[in-house]
């Protein structure tokens, strides 16, 4: 049997597939789950192999029946697929439709001036106030915006800081930045699925979920702590300081890649393990 370079092709996007499946589903539920139905699929090929009849065709409804469990089951991972292709699609862009037609135009600066952000964490920070603040760099994130209150108003240190004043109806959720603006606040975003560190609370989980169905950058204030973290592509950077934050920000906004700046979840773990044994003095 000879194997063409169109089969070779099709091996290999397969495998890219099932690996990129497998790093949806890490960490989750969901993959003890998905192992299940690989391995029953496997055994039903072999007993198939072996013409075994009988078995072969009970494992056979079960495979016809288990496609459509399997829909049920995966629905939350499904959906997360198809906002991750959403993501990356061309078209995806909210504004894509309006520079094909008016190319000519000159594209309008996506930057803007980030200090009311820094100013407003610094003052969060200080005094211990949780904060969540989505910024955006290509789409209004209208599908998040609209489970919250829609604001549409320019961007300041005093709303910021009064919208995430414990006493203010508007604290409890997330703020979308986009362009200047404040779009929306009191947001519900989705939270990840995945194992995030002890020392992350539901308002991590919620950012690091956003960060994985968005191309977002996620700025999150802790309550216990007041420690600044951000939130990119389900990858994190804890404890940092507002210069850090501040070239951050403007280079996202400048469409510079800042993606490998932040450290995968089980990398983040791993490296705080290690800077605890390096501060930790031998006692003699």
């Amino acid at each position: 049997m000879e194997i063409s370079i169109v089969n070779m092709i099709d091996i290999a996007l397969v495998s890219f597939l099932l690996y990129q499946v497998y790093k949806l589903l890490k960490g989750s539920v969901a993959i003890k789950i998905f192992l299940g139905f690989l391995s029953i699929y496997l055994i039903y090929l072999l007993v198939r192999a072996l013409r075994m009849e009988l078995l072969s065709n009970i494992l056979g409804e079960f495979m016809g029946v288990g496609v459509i469990a399997a829909i049920i089951i995966f629905a939350p991972e499904i959906r997360k697929f198809l906002l991750l292709i959403g993501r990356s699609s061309f078209l995806s862009d909210d504004n894509v439709w309006r520079d094909i037609l008016f190319f000519w135009r000159k594209k309008d600066n996506e930057s803007f001036n980030i200090s009311p952000i820094i100013d407003a964490s610094k003052t969060l920070a200080g005094s211990n106030t949780g904060a969540l603040m989505v910024i955006s760099k290509s789409t209004e994130l209208k599908f998040y915006a609209e489970s919250g209150d829609i604001l549409d108003a320019e961007l300041s240190k005093r709303l910021l800081v009064s919208i995430f004043n414990k006493y203010s109806p508007l604290h409890d959720g997330a703020v979308i930045i986009h362009n200047g603006k404040i779009k929306a606040a009191r947001c519900i975003l989705p939270v990840t699925e995945r194992e995030v560190p002890a020392q992350f609370g539901l308002r991590h989980r919620a950012g690091i979920g956003m960060s994985e169905a968005t191309d977002a950058i996620i700025l999150i204030v802790s309550e216990e702590t007041g420690q600044i973290s951000m939130a990119k592509n389900g990858k994190v950077l804890h404890n940092m300081s507002f210069q850090e934050v501040r070239e951050i920000l403007n280079d996202y906004l400048n469409t510079v890649d800042v993606d490998p700046r932040f450290e995968n979840l089980s990398d983040y773990e791993m490296n705080k393990r290690r800077k605890m044994a390096m501060t930790t003095k031998p006692t003699s």
